[in-house]
């Protein structure tokens, strides 16, 4: 007999197509069904529309990595905010990083409570996964052997997909979340994030560095 192959936490694109994939991996993960549901009695012939998502405790699979996501992803970008502001060469890059920082790290004492209420665990379930958009410890140790104008470079191509791709994953949260306190926050974070873009965008040597 062929042993079933254990479930995979959810890839990068998985994670960008976020509400479908998740709901099926989650169905085929979690499912104990071992017998088929029951034909609805012959007298009922009214189809019922769909249930909406439950919005339980825990959310929906969707609110769950969404905020499991969001949160490593912004605590890695403060990570290299923090070497922006200390070693970007562009005045203007040190002052734009010291104000996403503080953005982000708003952003960071609204999830981390999140992650609390649906009973979510605090570490990274991601770690070691190639995520879109998530600053890795490589491109911080890159970080910290840059220099000058080649620092503002790195810093401004990795923040600019960290902005992206976290407002990405953020507008399926809106789309197809359940809980009202996750969709917020998450509606919030798409704002801050297309300000943050149009900002970085008109920075000193953003348009070389972007190409």
């Amino acid at each position: 007999m062929t042993r079933p192959t254990p479930a995979r936490p959810p890839t990068a694109l998985a994670l960008l197509a976020l509400p479908a994939v998740l709901a099926l991996t989650t169905a085929a993960g979690c499912s104990t069904a071992t017998e088929p549901a029951p034909r609805p009695s012959a007298a009922v012939r009214t189809t019922a529309p769909a249930p909406a998502p439950s919005a339980s405790a825990s959310g929906t699979p969707t609110d769950a990595a969404w905020v499991q996501l969001m949160t490593p992803m912004n605590e890695k970008a403060v990570a290299l905010l923090t070497l922006a502001v200390d070693r970007a060469a562009e005045p203007r890059v040190r002052a734009f990083a010291a104000r996403l920082r503080g953005g982000q790290e708003a952003e960071l004492r609204r999830l981390r409570p999140l992650l609390a209420r649906m009973g979510l665990p605090r570490t990274d379930v991601h770690a070691g996964h190639a995520m879109p958009g998530m600053v890795t410890e490589r491109d911080l140790a890159a970080a910290k052997a840059a220099e000058g104008p080649a620092f503002d470079r790195l810093f401004v191509t990795r923040i600019r997909d960290h902005l992206r791709h976290s407002a990405q994953v953020s507008r399926s949260e809106i789309t197809a979340g359940a809980r009202a306190d996750a969709k917020r926050l998450a509606a919030a974070l798409v704002t801050a994030r297309e300000a943050a873009l149009t900002e970085l965008e008109a920075l000193p040597g953003a348009t070389r560095a972007l190409d």
